[in-house]
């Protein structure tokens, strides 16, 4: 996203100049959440996508949130209720042996949104502000009930060909809707260049779905 200085005159007289934003990615109509652009060097949290509704900030396969106001009880609070009238699905990690069982291969936060029941074909977009130009490598934090493949787009472009995402499921686990709910962090990419200043990431899945992402997690590397 872009600044750019529009001066209005009429009869030759100067009337105001003011600034108006434009983004990296030709004629992209979403906003950041909360107009506050997600930093790099940092994590993308994944619930924190753009504004701008379906087929714009978003694609999601249905209409109705499946997490906020559906499993989770629409009773006003903040968690049980983020994001309700929108179509990405929304839930958050809790204790009492969902999220913090002893299947994790890495403990997540409790308490901590996520976008969840992903399917193939669904995509979401996050405005970015790149501080520092270089090469990166990052970290998705996630759960997956079997294999499945993401990719992710800068400014309308193919920047992460389609990466496996190794499953969470274990063998040992005797409850069977918490395979959903076995957390872990994978590299998923090692050196990828990104320049400084405003970009559009979209991240894209692309197999199996049934994916829980919390956030991807970008690094700088020398």
């Amino acid at each position: 996203m872009k600044n750019k200085l529009v001066t209005l005159s009429i009869l030759g007289f100067l009337l105001v100049s003011f600034s108006v934003k434009s983004y990296s990615q030709a004629g992209y109509a979403g906003k950041p959440w909360h107009d506050s652009l997600q930093v790099i060097p940092g994590k993308v949290e994944c619930e924190k996508y753009d504004t701008g509704g379906e087929g714009i900030a978003y694609h999601d396969a249905d209409s109705v949130n499946n997490g906020s106001g559906k499993l989770n009880p629409n009773d006003g609070t903040y968690l049980n209720t983020f994001r309700i009238n929108e179509g990405v699905d929304i839930s958050y990690t809790k204790v009492g042996g969902t999220d913090d069982n002893p299947y994790n291969k890495v403990a997540p936060k409790m308490g901590q949104l996520y976008v969840g029941w992903t399917e193939p074909g669904e995509w979401i977009k996050y405005s970015v502000e790149v501080k520092a130009a270089g090469f990166y490598e990052g970290f998705l934090m996630y759960t997956a009930n079997a294999d499945g493949k993401i990719a992710i787009d800068v400014d309308g472009k193919p920047w992460l060909e389609p990466v496996l995402i190794t499953s969470t499921f274990s063998k040992d686990e005797p409850v069977a809707w918490r395979q959903w709910h076995h957390w872990n962090k994978q590299q998923i990419f090692a050196k990828l260049k990104l320049s400084k200043g405003k970009h559009v990431l979209t991240l894209r899945t692309v197999e199996k779905g049934n994916l829980n992402y919390d956030f991807i997690e970008f690094v700088k590397v020398k």
